[in-house]
Order: C-alpha cells, then sequence, then structure tokens
C-alpha cells in the first residue's frame, strides 16, 4: 500500500495553513470579502510584505480568491473560495477555543515570558 503524503488530517490541514498569519486570514475572510486594507487592519501586526506573500500563498493553493477592479487607485478584494470556506469552517471550533480559554492561554504566554526571561538573563 502506497503512504500518503501527510502522517494525518491534522498534517495536510497544516501544509496549507502554515504561517502566523493564515489562520487569521482565513478567520476575517470568513466574515466575507476585504480589501485589502482592511484586511491588512483586521490582522494586526503583520508586515505588508508577509501579508503579501501570505495572501499570493493562499491564492496560489487556491484558499482564497483575488479580484483586482483594475482602477487607480488600486482597488483588490479578497474573498474565500468554496475551499477556502471549507477550512474556514474547520477554523471555528478552533476559534470557539480561544475564546473560551483566552485567559488562560494569556496566562501560558506571561509564564513563557518570564522563562525566556530568566533564561536570557
Amino acid at each position: 500500500m502506497k503512504k500518503g503524503a501527510f502522517t494525518c488530517g491534522l498534517d495536510a490541514a497544516l501544509c496549507v495553513l502554515g504561517g502566523k498569519w493564515k489562520p487569521l486570514i482565513l478567520f476575517h475572510l470568513a466574515h466575507g470579502a476585504r480589501r485589502y486594507g482592511e484586511l491588512r487592519r483586521a490582522v494586526g501586526s503583520v508586515s505588508d510584505k508577509v501579508l503579501i506573500q501570505q495572501l499570493k500563498e493562499l491564492q496560489a493553493d487556491r484558499i482564497i480568491d483575488r479580484v483586482d477592479f483594475g482602477e487607480i487607485p488600486p482597488k483588490v478584494e479578497y474573498s474565500l473560495t468554496a475551499f477556502g470556506k471549507t477550512l474556514g469552517k474547520a477554523l471555528a471550533p478552533l476559534c470557539e477555543w480561544g475564546t473560551k480559554y483566552s485567559s488562560d492561554v494569556e496566562a501560558i504566554m506571561a509564564r513563557r515570558k518570564a522563562r525566556e526571561h530568566r533564561h536570557a538573563a
């Protein structure tokens, strides 16, 4: 029997979602199409270079669509493809988990930062 490319379904999903910003991009596009500037503000502290790179990868993977309206100033809009919407639905429970346990995650992050500070000293 031929072995698949992935060890499990999560491995396959992470192949597409690799990168810190892709899940956040999908989260915001799951609520509807967004222009680049709207998406940039919604995602947060990502640089333009990295956001553009992640958007290009998601487009190449057919997770998102990019529509260039051919206007000046440039008007570009991003949205989820039908395939991307399936991935967005798969992320919904993870978003719910993050919302439910955000205070626990904040405590985890504080402990990590304290450990890093102790090891750096």
